[in-house]
């Protein structure tokens, strides 16, 4: 089990709370459910793997590879504002001092992003900007939307877009923040799918991670902005375009 997603340092404690929670209501209705989650390592063979109990992805891998290999528990809703629930956004960041105004301003302007295979960091600006009808030129590949938020801030790239939950729980503690601002948002697409292996039970895992989430203490949700559980087709992940990779 693993949720890798929403997962810095400050707030490993509060998913073990969360694993925990759902750990026992799984434990509860006869289902098997590892003691701790697991930390580190590549990200596909464990979203992949068939002993997979549960784990978080992002809707990007999800349609790009892993539909029909895996099971689609559910998505958490995080409250994201001007979202329906269970859907994110992108914040765009660029320099507080960046003397270009809007979001046309930035027209061949540098991105930089964390992944290929990040909706929020990659699929979701260029989506946003082909509807502007505006040009983002794939810039550093930074391995993390921290790290993307530094590389504006450092004028290795011009412009990042950083998960609007991740941007919330990291904005505080980051210390590039105060350089940087927001210049606008990506609309809402579905948020980050919770999986299984293939052949799992979709429903005990639902109302086990549900009735987890209800139950955890305000302290805790807070902290991972956790509001619930949603059910989100997997039709609307697989109707968004897969863009190509940096470089075609």
């Amino acid at each position: 089990a693993a949720l890798p997603m929403y997962d810095p340092p400050h707030l490993q404690a509060a998913n073990d709370r969360l694993w925990a929670a759902i750990r026992d209501a799984l434990r509860a209705a006869g289902q098997q459910a590892p003691d701790a989650l697991t930390r580190g390592g590549e990200l596909w063979p464990l979203w992949q793997s068939p002993d997979l109990v549960l784990a978080q992805t992002c809707g990007l891998p999800y349609r790009a590879r892993l539909h029909g290999q895996v099971t689609l528990v559910g998505t958490p809703d995080y409250g994201v504002p001007g979202c329906p629930p269970g859907h994110y956004r992108s914040v765009l960041l660029v320099r507080k001092n960046d003397p270009r105004g809007g979001p046309f301003d930035f027209d061949g302007a540098v991105l930089a992003f964390n992944d290929p295979l990040s909706q929020s960091g990659y699929a979701a600006p260029l989506a946003h900007a082909a509807e502007l009808r505006i040009r983002l030129v794939p810039g550093p590949a930074t391995g993390a939307h921290s790290a993307s938020a530094t590389a504006v801030a450092e004028g290795r790239a011009d412009i990042a877009a950083v998960d609007a939950v991740t941007w919330a729980q990291l904005s505080p503690l980051h210390p590039a923040a105060a350089r940087l601002r927001v210049l606008a948002m990506t609309p809402p697409t579905p948020g980050l799918p919770l999986i299984a292996a293939a052949g799992a039970d979709a429903e005990t895992l639902f109302a086990a991670v549900g009735a987890a989430i209800a139950g955890l203490d305000a302290e805790t949700r807070a902290a991972l902005h956790l509001r619930g559980l949603v059910r989100i087709p997997a039709a609307e992940y697989l109707a968004l375009p897969v863009p190509p990779l940096p470089g075609g």
